[in-house]
């Protein structure tokens, strides 16, 4: 899954997504759930 495909299921935009991947971003709770929900993986992978 692309960056670009991950950004059309969440709604996002690729910066505010480029932001949360680089560690510029602040993104809150509910954003870390609905990324891992959107590549199915555990919150606690994306957080490592």
């Amino acid at each position: 899954m692309s960056q670009g495909d991950v950004c059309r299921a969440l709604g996002f935009d690729r910066a505010q997504m480029s932001n949360i991947e680089s560690g510029k971003g602040n993104p809150t709770l509910a954003t870390i759930e609905k990324i891992a929900q959107a590549l199915d993986v555990a919150i606690e992978d994306l957080i490592k």
